[in-house]
């Protein structure tokens, strides 16, 4: 399993060479560190625990400072392994972008843009309500939340709430273009959250 963290950079266009056009973001992706190998025999499960950029040691708490093995990393990651998943990763290595080829199919996991509290229109694509027969103000109201008989509101009603801040993952994301000099890589499509945010990537 080939893993790394990485930060989004911003959305492009890439023109292969045969003439064909991606959109693509461009993530900047590591290096990171192995800070730690988890066991199933010990610890329970298995895992890698890595660490990612740098930062001002008093930004760091003290409890974190032990896991990081006297560095001052912004991020401490782990990756998950599966019985099945092959790991020759050791503490103290480096892993860089080179790790991984064009044509990789990747598991990419981000947190999405947080956009507040909204209505059912944005929130979930209602039409609204006519502006018919007197009706006004109705144009971006949610309508009836009751059903009938019942007396209460059935879970799972979409209404009004929160929107965004959630933790998305993409499957199959094919990384078309690797640039090992500057740390970058460019992925097809596009991926959740704003520039410069927290990119986990895996390759099973």
């Amino acid at each position: 399993m080939k893993f790394i963290l990485g930060k989004k950079e911003n959305m492009t266009e890439y023109f292969s060479p045969d003439g064909k056009v991606f959109p693509v973001t461009v993530i900047e992706a590591g290096p990171i560190t192995v800070t730690r190998i988890f066991e199933k025999s010990k610890d329970g499960y298995d895992a890698v625990q890595v660490g990612f950029g740098v930062q001002k040691e008093s930004r760091v708490s003290k409890g974190s400072r032990g896991a990081m093995k006297g560095a001052f990393y912004k991020e401490l990651k782990e990756f998950r392994l599966k019985p099945t998943d092959k790991n020759d990763a050791k503490e103290g290595d480096i892993i860089d972008v080179g790790a991984f080829a064009v044509g990789d199919k990747l598991l990419v996991s981000s947190v999405s843009k947080g956009k507040g509290f909204q209505g059912v229109v944005k929130r979930h694509g209602f039409g609204g309500g006519p502006r018919s027969h007197g009706q006004k103000h109705s144009e971006r109201e949610p309508g009836s939340i009751g059903g009938g008989l019942r007396t209460h509101v059935p879970k799972g009603m979409r209404m009004a709430g929160r929107t965004g801040g959630d933790r998305i993952t993409q499957k199959n994301l094919e990384v078309i273009f690797i640039d090992k000099e500057n740390n970058t890589m460019l992925v097809k499509g596009a991926i959740a959250g704003k520039r410069g945010s927290l990119v986990e990537i895996i390759n099973r």
